[in-house]
């Protein structure tokens, strides 16, 4: 049998997998709600890997690949540094998930380990879509682009929905959104990336979690010229303090919570929910404007996958885009849930990060 260990390092959790690479079958599982280097998640992941009788593969996801890895990559020195400069891009995720591969390289010295850039999906993007509107000189020195992430998932998805509308990816025109602790839209046309809405860093797009998605730049700017705000603390509130936790008034960044209370009466959960929704539709509708036409929207992502208010919420403002009747409730597992006679097809795919590590590691190893 041969056994992949996945290792999904978020902002705020890890999710570490052992899978049987044959059959896709996961054999045991670690996944802890809290940073991804702390003692708890070090000590789960421990015990995961004391569970394994012959890891022959350990597969990485790694948020931003930066300018220099656009692939997976068997893990060396020189890939290490690579990853290291790409700290800075995204602070939340990159310098923890490197951390645990630096521990798990000297549990399994002679496993070979691959990093999985999320950003990968995304690497051909149009030069239109990946370019801001910023001084050439700035954008060569610092190598400024929009990169995309949520690449794994995305790719999961694509080829899940070819499945479910018995068609070749390579036919399709979608726009996928990946909804939970962060979000983003992508607009994907033959299986590859056309757009999405985060860009050279996992802040940007739609609201999420706990962060802004993208705020009016020149509002910014004021808070730190006339409100005196650090530009320390409105990075930590641009990242841990707004998104559905600020839009609430602090009552929550999950959309479970918010979704209880609102049934209860409670207004802030309304409101946020509704901005939430409105943000996302917008997106959606600013994506598809990519294709050549819209043949499907995914929803995925825990939030896309297992809250069907929210994504009811969301395809009920898409009526201009071919999107027609009531979604039918939860699935049990991937499926159409749109009305048979709706031009546009509305699907949800559970998120599957860890078979699309499995994947992405076995193809970089050959």
């Amino acid at each position: 049998m041969s056994t992949v260990l996945t290792v999904n390092a978020g902002s705020n959790s890890l999710k570490a997998d052992l899978i049987d690479a044959e059959t896709e079958q996961v054999l045991h599982s670690a996944h802890v709600e809290d940073p991804p280097d702390s003692d708890e998640a070090v000590e789960a992941l421990t015990d995961l890997v004391g569970k394994a009788d012959d890891v022959t593969a350990v597969a990485h996801r790694l948020v931003h690949g930066g300018p220099e890895l656009s692939a997976p990559t068997v893990v060396d020195d020189d890939t290490l540094g690579k990853a290291r400069r790409a700290e800075s891009l995204a602070p939340l995720h990159v310098p923890p998930a490197l951390r645990l591969l630096e521990r798990l390289r000297g549990e399994l010295p002679d496993v070979p380990h691959v990093l999985c850039p999320d950003t990968a999906f995304h690497d051909g993007l149009p030069e239109h879509a990946a370019t801001y509107a910023l001084p050439a000189q700035w954008r060569e020195r610092f190598g400024l682009r929009r990169y995309g992430f949520h690449g794994l998932s995305y790719g999961w998805a694509s080829d899940r929905a070819a499945h479910l509308l018995g068609r070749r990816v390579a036919e399709l025109n979608l726009v996928l959104t990946h909804l939970g602790g962060g979000c983003s839209v992508c607009a994907v046309r033959g299986g590859k990336s056309v757009d999405t809405s985060m860009g050279f860093t996992p802040l940007e797009g739609v609201p999420m979690s706990r962060r802004s998605g993208s705020i009016d730049p020149g509002l910014l700017l004021w808070l730190i010229r006339e409100g005196g705000i650090d530009p320390a603390d409105l990075e930590d509130a641009l990242n841990h303090r707004s998104g559905l936790l600020g839009l609430s008034g602090g009552l929550s960044g999950d959309t479970r919570d918010l979704v209880r209370a609102a049934a209860g009466g409670d207004t802030a959960a309304e409101s946020a929910l509704g901005v939430f929704a409105h943000r996302v539709r917008r997106e959606i509708a600013a994506e598809a404007s990519a294709l050549d036409r819209l043949d499907a929207v995914v929803f995925t992502g825990e939030i896309g996958w297992d809250q069907p208010e929210v994504r009811a919420a969301v395809a009920a403002g898409l009526g201009l885009l071919g999107v027609r009747g009531e979604l039918a409730p939860q699935p049990d597992e991937d499926a159409v849930i749109s009305a048979p006679d709706s031009p546009v097809a509305v699907l949800a795919v559970q998120p599957r990060e860890d078979l699309a590590l499995v994947r992405a590691a076995l193809s970089a190893l050959g």
